[in-house]
């Protein structure tokens, strides 16, 4: 069979020298590259394998450079006294033949004979033995820009191009043509693209797990729908294994629609939101009928789910994105679109007839960049291509999913809409598109646009509470084999260095841009450090797995308050650009904490922040709006500041 690919000439000029994505800094090849695409689907035998093997083993970083950094990133979130003695557990641990030499030895070890040492562990620790439900505590939402389409008709047309573009991105994934991602000329891990598609989290009592069906002898061609709390199996592939075109899947669509227009069905969708214990029970109850065991494994084994939603309630264009996003994460409760939904599955695209759109991801397969990737691909597909009329060949009903409820399934249903109604009243959010600069700005002064960015919320932060923080930025381990992501520690001694003398009337201007540029630049410093593999969150949490797997006393270091202070992420953030005008948006990951994503785009930024309502220190708002002041003054110094440069 012959191999028919185009290719598309991306000339260097066309491009910026320096493309930030999330906390890479990819440069660009002085060569032409190519954009390549298969047009008939061939599959490229054993590249993605190849790929994989070549890439470097995660490395374990030395102990005692660990600790080092670990009183480091200490100094501005504990008291000295609480500092004193951890620095005397910290010269325990790392002493000579003490516990601290035993278990890095094990680490080491268990580096040698892994493919990753970390990434079974983190998989369990932060997800699948996670037992908080995934919705708003796990979940992210993503949140694309409103669509001109206010019925039913409009619905149905976008979601059936979007399809089309979602099997198009799978082309290239089961081809193994999606071309690879690169960082500073070395090749990146591209493990999580195969894992987002026809996979899905299974609830356990104890722990989780997760399935997928993408490489298995008769992967699935088909994908689910659900409407008005009604699961349909939609195939997309025809017997020759081409995709339906949009027009067809269009029709498939509208069947569906027609045949799903009752909305008196029990939500059985809205069990999966419930904490992991109480799904699990539930689960366990509701596949012993046969007929709920099937319907339940169809949607598991399902490529992807799309969820045609009810519109949401009307609100004015100012509060429509903060809005729109909780109907990515949470449906907007059992009355409205939280029923609407299987939130073990890992990927569900959201239509709204009223034209809002998104989606949300069960996290435990992948991060962010694989998915606003996918994303991107799928909004320049639906620009680019007209839905055509197609020949009519006969196409056969999608088969309606059935459940038995039983009076013990009915009351597990109703325990769940009461406590997603909780979640639902306890989620603050507020989507800000902040339009007075982007990344422009930042990089006109030679300046990363995420630590300007990163700087700006510690400043933020600072004028609300008068203190700093923990704070949680995501960056990437991608440059390693099956690398996840480490922990950026943005709140550092120069970021509160910089808050305080910001608003110092006795502070001069050049020492206020001094203490910035400290700030990024130490921002870049650890970015650098925890994407080469060398930053101290994965290493802290290795240790002490190593320790519980070793069979001995968790050590003290790992008891210590400051230990405590340091793992509560008050600020828990991510940076996830993507060439759509859209953002990404998230819950706390404390009580007391907040989510921050942001999308830095040329002349503008996406941000959402969010909070929880139980408390009355946060406020998602606020700080959103002190962010944008913080934005804007630290551009106004920069501004009225001669020669401020790194």
């Amino acid at each position: 069979m012959s191999v028919f690919v185009t290719f598309w000439p991306v000339w260097p000029s066309t491009l910026p020298v320096l493309e930030y994505y999330g906390v890479f800094q990819v440069k660009q090849s002085k060569k032409p590259c190519y954009l390549v695409r298969p047009i008939w689907p061939t599959k490229v035998s054993g590249r993605y394998l190849a790929h994989q093997q070549g890439l470097p083993k995660l490395p374990v970083p030395p102990l005692k450079q660990t600790f080092e950094h670990y009183l480091t990133v200490l100094e501005p979130i504990v008291s000295e006294q609480e500092l004193l003695h951890t620095r005397k557990l910290v010269a325990e641990f790392v002493s000579p033949g003490g516990v601290g030499e035993r278990l890095q030895k094990g680490l080491e070890q268990r580096a040698r004979k892994m493919e990753n040492w970390l990434a079974d562990w983190w998989l369990h620790t932060a997800y699948l033995d996670y037992r908080m439900p995934v919705v708003v505590h796990s979940s992210p939402g993503v949140v694309l820009p409103r669509m001109d389409f206010n019925d039913g008709q409009g619905q149905m047309r976008f979601a059936a191009k979007l399809i089309a573009g979602v099997l198009d991105f799978k082309t290239m994934i089961d081809n193994e043509t999606l071309p690879v991602e690169y960082l500073g000329g070395s090749p990146l891990c591209m493990n999580q693209y195969y894992q987002i598609l026809s996979s899905c989290r299974i609830p356990g009592l104890k722990k989780d797990s997760v399935v997928n069906y993408a490489r298995s002898k008769r992967a699935p061609t088909f994908i689910t729908v659900v409407h008005n709390y009604q699961f349909f199996v939609l195939d997309v592939y025809n017997s020759d294994g081409t995709p339906l075109t949009a027009d067809q899947l269009y029709m498939q669509l509208e069947k569906m629609w027609n045949s799903s227009l009752q909305t008196n069905k029990e939500p059985v969708g809205i069990l999966t939101s419930q904490h992991r214990n109480t799904w699990a029970k539930a689960y366990s109850n509701l596949l012993k009928d046969k007929t709920n065991k099937e319907s339940v494994h169809a949607i598991q084994k399902s490529i992807f789910t799309v969820c045609l939603d009810a519109p949401m309630p009307r609100v004015s264009d100012e509060m429509y994105r903060s809005r729109a996003a909780l109907q990515m994460l949470h449906g907007g409760g059992s009355r409205r679109n939280s029923g609407n939904r299987w939130f073990d599955k890992t990927l569900q695209f959201i239509i709204g007839e009223d034209g809002s759109c998104g989606l949300i991801y069960e996290h435990a397969p992948a991060e962010g960049p694989p998915i606003v990737s996918l994303v991107d691909h799928v909004v320049e597909y639906m620009r680019k291509t007209d839905m055509v009329r197609s020949p009519m060949v006969p196409l056969s009903m999608p088969r309606k999913l059935r459940f038995n409820i039983t009076p013990e399934i009915k009351a597990d249903i109703e325990k769940a809409k009461q406590n997603m109604n909780i979640m639902v009243q306890d989620l603050d959010m507020k989507v800000l598109v902040f339009p007075h600069f982007g990344k422009n700005i930042p990089k006109s002064h030679k300046m990363s646009p995420d630590a300007f960015i990163q700087v700006a919320l510690q400043l933020a932060y600072f004028r609300m509470y008068r203190r700093c923080c923990s704070t949680y930025e995501s960056a990437s381990l991608r440059m390693f084999r099956l690398g996840r992501t480490d922990t950026i520690r943005s709140a550092s001694i120069d970021s509160l260095d910089f808050a305080r003398a910001m608003d110092d009337s006795a502070k001069l201007n050049t020492e206020k841009v001094a203490l910035m540029e400290k700030a990024v630049k130490a921002h870049r410093t650890y970015t650098d450090m925890a994407i080469r593999g060398q930053a101290i969150d994965r290493h802290l949490l290795g240790l002490r797995l190593q320790a519980h797997d070793d069979l001995i006393s968790i050590p003290k270091v790992f008891m210590d308050t400051s230990y405590a202070v340091a793992m509560h992420y008050n600020l828990s953030t991510s940076q996830v650009p993507a060439k759509t005008d859209c953002v990404m948006c998230f819950g706390p990951v404390v009580p007391d904490g907040y989510g921050v994503c942001y999308n830095p785009m040329e002349d503008h930024i996406n941000f959402s922040v969010s909070a929880f309502n139980s408390c009355a220190e946060t406020n998602a708002t606020e700080l959103a709006h002190g962010l944008e002041g913080a934005l804007l003054d630290m551009k106004v110094l920069l501004e009225q500041t001669p020669k401020a440069r790194l």
